[in-house]
């Protein structure tokens, strides 16, 4: 069996990241989620750069409410960092977690700021 859940998680993860790698074209929209908080970032793997970033604990989001409501506020602010940056093609990297609740929040949230993924 899986054991808990971090070991769950990470194990998916290694199983997606086989197969998802970000290029200068098209970078990888990596999401992370804690507790407290939700963070995302557009990584080039080729590269080994960050491109864009945002943070639901960031001095520039200023969003309140319920944390699928932040989530899908981070997810527009790093789109809207991304269409700055001259990116509007993504991967979407769901990290290891189900593409459900504050994760697809998130990626709706990118997907209405202009990210095509």
């Amino acid at each position: 069996m899986a054991g808990n859940k971090t070991s769950r998680r990470e194990r998916i993860k290694k199983g997606i990241r086989k197969s998802l790698t970000g290029t200068a074209e098209r970078p990888r929209l990596s999401v992370f989620r804690s507790n407290k908080g939700i963070y995302a970032q557009i990584i080039d793997d080729e590269a080994g750069k960050t491109l864009a970033s945002a943070s639901s604990g960031s001095k520039d989001f200023a969003a309140s409410g319920t944390k699928i409501e932040q989530s899908k506020a981070v997810g527009k602010l790093v789109a809207e960092k991304a269409v700055a940056a001259g990116i509007s093609k993504v991967v979407f990297d769901r990290n290891g977690y189900l593409y459900h609740g504050r994760v697809k929040s998130l990626a709706e949230g990118a997907r209405e700021g202009g990210l095509d993924f």
